[in-house]
């Protein structure tokens, strides 16, 4: 154990304000966001369980791109909400690195997921003939074990690096979770390793993901241009809008987050960044999902009209 080091067995919490008279109103719409989190994703999940149509490879990564924001919303949101509600903010050691460990796998998960789904987007626009054979159920399967066995892999390495440094210059940590730059800040070991290790490894993930991303919708745009038919034009880019607009929110946040050395951090900054992309992200995308998708709506109206029939039945 490094010089001035004590044995740490748990950390508090700074939170996202000291401001008391915030507590309440906070407390309050994090419920809200979170209430509509679970609805939006765990009802996208059921929607797409429950609709025969929708079980094609583009709804197939839907469901489990809502069920990975599900679980990495739901690793912080309600450890924000029982801080606001008892303002108790102690997190034991073992608590945090659990927090950690599920926030990291499935927001990888996502990141995987979403390269998944460019492919599947490629495939459907500049191949359309051979969808069905190429995105078959086997392959989709195959790519989304893929997703999750990248995150969960991402999550111990980085739990391991994290939690083998020594702690107790502090235990305070200026962050409401147990996110890696925070509780890394934390550490009277030399982190200059583990800081190199989370920027190499948050930035393979990125760029690999980011790479299918772009060269798929390159080969996307360059098809779209060639088509003579408005009508196809119009199907083609409403297919992507949707995935364009979750990709962009989605790695802008996580690029201004995590590719950067952890010492040009500010943790004010970083803390409304974290409350954009662990609690707001999550609840668009079902929104964003549905707001102009037909084959969504369709089956959601379906689904209130035999749930009033068999009410009334």
């Amino acid at each position: 154990m490094a010089a001035n080091c004590t044995e740490v067995t748990q950390f508090i919490l700074l939170g996202l304000t000291p401001a008391l008279r915030l507590q309440a109103p906070l407390f309050l719409m994090f419920t809200l966001i979170y209430l509509t989190n679970v609805v939006g994703n765990v009802g996208m999940v059921l929607l797409i369980l429950l609709s025969p149509h929708l079980h094609t490879p583009m709804y197939f990564f839907l469901g489990h791109l809502s069920l990975v924001d599900f679980g990495y919303s739901s690793a912080v949101t309600p450890t924000v909400m029982s801080e606001f509600l008892t303002g108790y903010k102690v997190v034991s050691y073992n608590a945090c690195a659990a927090q950690m460990f599920f926030f990291v796998a499935f927001a990888t998960a996502e990141n995987y997921l979403l390269a998944s789904m460019a492919y599947d987007r490629y495939v459907a626009v500049c191949k359309p003939l051979h969808y069905t054979t190429t995105m078959t159920t086997s392959v989709c399967v195959h790519l989304t074990i893929g997703s999750y066995l990248c995150g969960f892999l991402n999550s111990i390495f980085h739990v391991a690096d994290i939690f083998s440094l020594s702690f107790g210059k502090s235990d305070v940590i200026h962050h409401f979770f147990c996110d890696v730059p925070a509780v890394m800040a934390l550490s009277c070991s030399d982190t200059h390793v583990s800081e190199v290790f989370l920027v190499f490894m948050s930035s393979f993930n990125v760029s690999f993901a980011l790479l299918v991303i772009s060269i798929s919708y390159l080969f996307i745009f360059v098809t779209i241009l060639k088509m003579h038919s408005s009508q196809g034009y119009q199907k083609a880019l409403s297919t992507c809008a949707s995935h364009l607009t979750v990709v962009s929110i989605f790695y802008g946040t996580v690029i201004f987050m995590y590719l950067q050395p952890s010492s040009s951090h500010s943790m004010d900054t970083d803390k409304l960044a974290s409350v954009f992309y662990t609690m707001v992200i999550p609840t668009l995308n079902p929104v964003v999902y549905s707001l102009r998708n037909k084959e969504v709506n369709s089956a959601f109206k379906k689904m209130l009209e035999k749930a009033k029939t068999s009410i009334s039945g």
